[in-house]
């Protein structure tokens, strides 16, 4: 991790009298967080969890996306941003070419320096065609935070054939993320079939009594098959997060 790396500099330094400790403090405070004004940029998140703070883009302005994510560029992190629309993009590009756009999954990100992929692999498994941006969020979120990953898309329960016959392939997965809107019924016929831990994500894709994903989310909460664990609606993100966890446990 690159902030650990930065910490054990300053300690050596310090520590052979390159710098005195007044120095070696103000450093260290400025790697905790950045005072923006509009946010405060937590550095310190990489050290504690693993991997850097990501920008939730929805509700901020191109501006303001284009500042926190030059100034982690600048300081050495990788930066995904969620949730990123065109215009979020497209500030960002003007100042740092290295700026790549997934437009289905709506993430913005930067790469300072590549993560090595897992053995592990991470299944993300969608229902239907709809709920793709969903699943593309939390196929990029993974791959970006290091995790190899295998999409199989359109194999929601209205034509079972479709994912019985992807059944040996989907055993060979560390951890599996699951995604279905309407009824929501993916997850538990998928958890029936494998061993390993599955996340489940219900979307808000669907006809007026799917309530905006609350029925899937709900059906999905009821699941009669054991080892489903759910996220929010539409949480691709926080379902790549949690499975990236899972599967560099022992790594």
């Amino acid at each position: 991790m690159m902030y650990d790396n930065v910490i054990r500099d300053v300690l050596k330094k310090y520590e052979n009298g390159y710098i005195g400790l007044d120095e070696a403090v103000d450093i260290l405070k400025k790697l905790s967080y950045e005072d923006l004004g509009f946010a405060k940029i937590d550095y310190n998140r990489e050290v504690r969890r693993g991997f850097p703070e990501v920008i939730y883009c929805e509700g901020k302005t191109p501006k303001q996306v284009k500042e926190i994510a030059l100034r982690m560029y600048e300081k050495g992190s990788n930066v995904l941003g969620t949730r990123a629309s065109i215009e979020h993009f497209e500030a960002l590009k003007e100042v740092c070419d290295k700026a790549v756009y997934y437009d289905v999954a709506r993430i913005i990100s930067i790469k300072s320096e590549e993560i090595m992929p897992t053995k592990g692999v991470i299944g993300v498994v969608a229902a239907g065609t709809s709920d793709l941006p969903v699943a593309e969020e939390a196929a990029v979120t993974a791959e970006l935070m290091g995790n190899s990953v295998k999409r199989i898309y359109d194999v929601g329960v209205a034509g079972i054939h479709r994912l019985m016959s992807k059944v040996e392939e989907l055993r060979k997965f560390r951890v599996i993320i699951c995604i279905a809107g309407m009824e929501g019924a993916l997850p538990t016929v998928v958890g029936g079939l494998v061993a390993c831990p599955i996340i489940a994500v219900p979307t808000s894709v669907g006809y007026g009594a799917n309530f905006h994903g609350l029925s899937a989310l709900l059906a999905m909460l009821n699941s009669c098959s054991s080892g489903v664990s759910v996220v929010n609606i539409d949480n691709g993100f926080g379902a790549a997060y949690s499975a990236s966890l899972i599967n560099k446990i022992g790594e």
